[in-house]
This record gives C-alpha cells, sequence and structure tokens, in this order.
C-alpha cells in the first residue's frame, strides 16, 4: 500500500521537533522528514523516532544567512568552505538521529562558476555521505518560489545526475515544484525515475494539501504504484492553520 512521510518542515509547526515527530506517528504517518532541525538536540529527536518507531527520511543543509535570502551556498562561488561546513552538519546531524538522505541545497546563483562550485560540492557530499550509507539529494525549485535558484528544472538536475554518475547522488522529485515549473507531471517522472531519490507532493498552485488544486493526485499515486515505487512520499504542503484538520487526503488514500 501507499506510504507517507510528513515533512515537519511545514507540519506541526506550532509543536517541538521531537512533539511533531510524535503526532506525525499519531496522525498514521509511515515516517518523517524536516528541513532545518539543527536548534533541537539530535539526541531529542532520536528519541522520539525510537518512541514512534518511525524513520526520518532526510533533512537540508542550512541556507546561510536567512537575513540577506541566501537559500543554500552549495553552488554559491567563493563559499566553498561554508559549503562543505553545511554538508558536515548535516551528515553529523543525520547520523545521529539515524535519516537517510541529505538534501544538499544549491543556492541562488547562475552560470559556469556557480555550476563548477556545485559540481565540486556534491563531489565531496557524495563522497562522505556514501561512507555512511547515506543518499544526497538535489531537487529543483520552481523560480515563482526560488528565484533565482541555480537548480530550476528537472532536465538540468538530470543533467547533473548523469554527468556525474554517483550512486548515491539522486533527484528529489517534488511534484509541486515540477507542476508550477515544468508541468507533465507523471511524464517526467517515469522518465526520471531511475534517478529519483524521493517524491513530494503538494497542490498546485497554492501548495495546500494534495486533495485539492490542479494537480490531480490519485492519478499520481496510480502512475507511482505502477512504476513500483515503495518509499514513503513526502508530505511537504502548507496546512495554512492546523495540520490535522487538513489530513482527510491521507486518510481518504486507498491501498494498493
Amino acid at each position: 500500500m501507499m506510504s507517507f512521510s510528513a515533512n515537519l518542515g511545514f507540519l506541526w509547526t506550532e509543536l517541538s521537533l521531537p512533539d511533531a515527530v510524535r503526532a506525525a506517528a499519531a496522525a498514521g504517518f509511515d515516517a518523517v522528514e524536516c528541513h532545518w532541525p539543527y536548534e533541537t538536540p539530535a539526541d531529542e529527536v532520536r528519541a522520539a523516532l525510537d518512541e514512534t518507531g518511525l524513520p526520518m527520511l532526510g533533512i537540508n543543509t542550512v541556507r546561510g544567512d536567512v537575513s540577506a535570502s541566501e537559500n543554500g551556498l552549495a553552488a554559491l562561488p567563493g563559499r566553498r568552505q561554508e559549503a562543505r561546513a553545511a554538508i558536515d552538519q548535516a551528515l553529523e546531524y543525520a547520523s545521529v538521529i539515524g535519516a537517510q538522505a541529505v538534501h544538499v541545497m544549491a543556492g541562488a546563483a547562475q552560470g559556469a562558476s556557480a555550476h563548477d562550485a556545485f559540481v565540486s560540492n556534491l563531489s565531496y557530499a557524495c563522497d562522505h555521505a556514501g561512507r555512511e550509507g547515506k543518499t544526497v539529494l538535489i531537487e529543483p525549485l520552481n523560480p515563482v518560489d526560488a528565484p533565482g535558484y541555480f537548480l530550476a528544472s528537472t532536465t538540468q538536475g538530470a543533467e547533473l545526475v548523469e554527468s556525474l554518475d554517483l550512486p548515491n547522488l539522486k533527484l528529489m522529485f517534488d511534484c509541486y515544484h515540477v507542476g508550477r515549473a515544468e508541468g507533465d507531471v507523471v511524464t517526467r517522472m517515469k522518465r526520471l525515475l531511475p534517478m529519483i531519490g524521493h517524491v513530494q507532493i503538494a497542490s498546485v498552485p497554492e501548495r495546500g494539501p494534495p486533495d485539492r488544486g490542479e494537480l490531480f493526485y490519485p492519478a499520481i499515486f496510480d502512475a507511482l504504484k505502477e512504476l513500483g515505487w515503495s518509499q514513503p512520499i513526502g508530505a511537504e504542503y502548507k496546512p495554512n492553520g492546523p495540520t490535522d484538520p487538513t489530513l482527510g487526503w491521507l486518510r481518504n488514500v486507498q491501498p494498493a
């Protein structure tokens, strides 16, 4: 049957991260994932994961100077030391909590020097993550929500994954970002399946629960079943209020 992961970067944000893990378990999620958990001691998160039995699928590297609207460091020329410190931080935290993957955030940058910086830092991340059996994820972000972000399309992401040819480098396929920026979500998903490491969902265009908006998620779920996708699908949507009243879609998903 389909399984789902609660993205605690958006869901139950009024709770502490350990209590959000517990809330996700109580709601019937099969896993959790988050954005930037670093203000919470890793051992407290690990205790909540052990208590509930939920796996933590992944975390992000830090954005950088948020006051300056930075959104990642790995593709920023001249920021190699900071970018690799962020990768080290994420891998260390992931090791303590047992997270399976780290999303290396590229940041807002363009051009050949940004490409070279991103490639170099991804190689570093994959090497160090591979020593611990972890996956490195990269995620294209749509230009409406993330103007100027280095990685802006699945085509660009696929070219990076193919050119680097590293076994633990995978694409994060966020149906929301793909739907807003590119369309043809199911077609792209089918074509990119061999390099996809994680799938996320939210409605288009408002990024709300997946039972509304322009994307018809029952068809997307059916396509994932046909493709043999067996990993938890990340619910990364903004509930625009308390999370629990938005979970009707989760209760209505039919088993495979």
